[in-house]
């Protein structure tokens, strides 16, 4: 005998807004009467917001924007929209990384240990966020291959992925340097070991460039297939950008000296010492991924840490956004960084330019994410005000013009405001699976 309840659960739950997985957007959808935040540009009072199959086709005024005549109105009148935040520095997904075995392990990829119905994935959308970038940890002096995620609801790896142009995978590579990598063999045991080793191991991958080089097409000729050498090879030829965890001033300068000796691209993370040496990070031309709320106690290199760091490389003509580091500073929270170093002294406008489009830079993403403009991705997310208020709640996240958390929806409301169940990863499915039966 034939179920109907799976058909009218989802004919329910389509009414009230839900979309099952996998149904196409077949109309645009037309966000009017909010205060837009397009980041690209000045704040619109009065804005609409028009998105169909996964991007965004028109933003402005409500003056001069001309909603489709087939599209589904949705009135944001009181509301906020801005894009959807970028955070280019999380652990959500359960991950692990490299092991003990060596310090420096380019071939390990995160891609492999990431559990996708973690609860945090759940709670960064609560927070507002869209695009992450997840790393192993930096107990290494380099860790592995770092993953840049879209929070898209999904069963597997493969629904969150990224995909570069030419189909790779898109991340970056994860190293560290100061106290964490620092320890019993074979890991070093002093700092300057530590950029031996570095150093020593980037040019192992050069002297491996040149044995493929001179052996051409033929196969006889090619040295043994070594994935870290590839993996570092990526790096070295730009293809993957460095996230490089580094806290104290003259971590931050070893960083920058090793940059100009291989010519990698690098981001600079956590940097709790940028007021001290803002110049010398905005002369390199790189950008910094600072976090503004760090873990209470924190460890001794970060000491000197300051709330006016962004503001320092900002005056300096650097490139910084936020990160949480989640779970440093939870997902949820993310807002409150750029609030925290507004008040502290950073202008507004690099502020929420640090939740958005300078870390879509820093992942190589700018022409996809971080402002809302006709051709990108329909990321967005709904505030029930500015987005520097404390007072200020996510109301709705969209993924691709899809919307995957909403905190009138009580199970996702659980994940905004924590509670019993809020960090039982497989709470929410059984929930969904008992509906279906």
């Amino acid at each position: 005998m034939t179920s109907y309840r799976p058909l009218l659960l989802v004919a329910l739950l389509t009414v009230v807004g839900w979309t099952p997985p996998g149904f196409s957007q077949d109309k645009p959808l037309a966000f009017a009467g909010a205060r837009i935040i397009p980041i690209a540009g000045e704040e619109i009072p009065n804005g609409v917001l028009v998105v169909h199959q996964g991007k965004i086709r028109a933003v402005g005024p409500a003056s001069s924007v001309r909603i489709p005549a087939d599209a589904r109105r949705i009135d944001a009148s009181g509301k906020v929209i801005m894009p959807g935040l970028v955070d280019s520095h999380s652990h959500i997904g359960g991950i692990d990384g490299a092991d003990q075995s060596a310090p420096i392990q380019p071939d390990v990829r995160i891609l492999d240990s990431i559990n996708v119905r973690d609860a945090r994935i759940q709670k960064a959308q609560a927070g507002g966020i869209t695009t992450v970038n997840v790393m192993p940890g930096s107990g290494h002096l380099l860790s592995g291959q770092t993953l840049y995620l879209k929070l898209r609801d999904g069963t597997t790896i493969d629904d969150l992925l990224i995909h570069n142009p030419d189909g790779s995978i898109a991340g970056g590579m994860k190293m560290a340097n100061g106290t964490n990598s620092r320890k019993k063999p074979p890991f070093p045991g002093t700092r300057a070991k530590s950029a031996a080793l570095v150093r020593e191991e980037f040019i192992k991958a050069l002297e491996y460039k040149r044995k493929l080089e001179r052996a051409g097409d033929d196969p006889d000729k090619k040295p043994p297939r070594d994935l870290k050498m590839e993996a570092l090879l990526e790096v070295l030829d730009g293809k993957r950008i460095v996230h490089h965890h580094t806290h104290r001033h003259d971590d931050i300068l070893t960083v920058l000296r090793l940059q100009k000796e291989f010519g990698f691209r690098v981001v600079l993370h956590h940097v709790s010492d940028a007021w001290m040496v803002a110049d010398q990070i905005a002369k390199a031309g790189v950008g910094s991924s600072i976090i503004v709320l760090d873990s209470p106690g924190g460890k001794l290199e970060a000491k000197d840490i300051r709330w006016e760091n962004g503001a320092a490389l900002e005056k300096a003509g650097a490139l910084v956004g936020f990160h949480t580091d989640d779970g440093i500073t939870d997902s949820r929270l993310f807002l409150r960084s750029a609030a925290f170093a507004v008040r502290a002294g950073m202008s507004r406008k690099a502020a929420l330019e640090g939740l958005t489009i300078a870390n879509a830079k820093m992942l190589d993403l700018e022409e996809r994410v971080g402002t809302l403009e006709p051709g990108k991705d329909a990321d967005f997310i709904l505030l029930s005000g500015d987005p520097l208020s404390v007072y200020t709640h996510v109301l709705e996240t969209w993924v691709e013009g899809k919307k995957v958390f909403d905190r009138s929806d009580p199970k996702d409301h659980l994940y905004a405001v924590g509670g019993y169940g809020a960090s039982h990863d497989q709470g929410s499915r059984i929930v969904m699976e008992e509906c279906w039966r």
